[in-house]
């Protein structure tokens, strides 16, 4: 999953960002409005996480110009704003939910779980295809009666193939779903995340295509 960090708070922005990549999620990280309107434009994400108090252009006009684009990003507001009239009208703006710091990392991930399971806004709680079974919550994924935990990165690569079974997924398409913007990669970084996944769960949990890329069966 590919999460939109906008705070430009250096300590907080570092600290989500870390906390977020360690949970299995690549982080774009902007700190100002106009860059995250310029990544909302050109990027895909499955969620964005929006500070209100940001430079240039604020959190309310970033709001206000992502939903004018027409597309169904959930976005929570994450703010020091406490009050009740900022709830309402970060809301009413268009925000899917509304976190006030200083917050418990677990409810964060909690309230993100819980938006992407809606109607139209991405992952149900658990991903399957019938014999290969993945936990968002847990990390856990189960293949031939077998369960494993699976790392951050192992969980991310799983998910990204999960989400499309029967799609084949080359490498840059993998990286960029596990990978923020700053991340380094490592030219064999894909091909040895398999390699675990498979020590783990099975060689044949995950299926090469030579010379094209990876994939997990379709729903049988």
């Amino acid at each position: 999953m590919r999460v939109l960090l906008i705070e430009d708070d250096r300590m907080v922005g570092a600290a989500v960002a870390q906390a977020l990549r360690d949970a299995a999620y690549a982080v774009d990280w902007v700190t100002d409005g106009e860059t995250a309107i310029h990544a909302a434009e050109n990027e895909a994400y499955e969620v964005a996480l929006l500070d209100l108090g940001l430079p240039v252009a604020d959190g309310r006009e970033v709001l206000r110009r992502i939903r004018s684009l027409g597309r169904k990003l959930p976005i929570i507001i994450v703010t020091a704003r406490d009050g009740v009239d900022d709830r309402i009208d970060g809301l009413d703006l268009g925000a899917d939910d509304y976190l006030v710091k200083p917050f418990e990392i677990r409810e964060l991930l909690a309230r993100m779980r819980a938006v992407l399971r809606r109607e139209g806004s991405g992952s149900p709680a658990l991903l399957s295809n019938g014999n290969l079974c993945l936990d968002p919550a847990t990390r856990e994924a189960q293949f031939s009666g077998e369960t494993s935990l699976l790392t951050a990165r192992e969980f991310a690569l799983l998910q990204a193939l999960l989400t499309r079974p029967g799609t084949i997924l080359s490498r840059s398409e993998l990286e960029r779903q596990i990978y923020g913007w700053n991340e380094e990669v490592e030219s064999n970084a894909i091909e040895f995340l398999i390699h675990t996944i498979r020590k783990k769960l099975g060689a044949t949990a995950i299926r090469n295509v030579r010379g094209v890329g990876w994939m997990v069966d379709r729903p049988s």
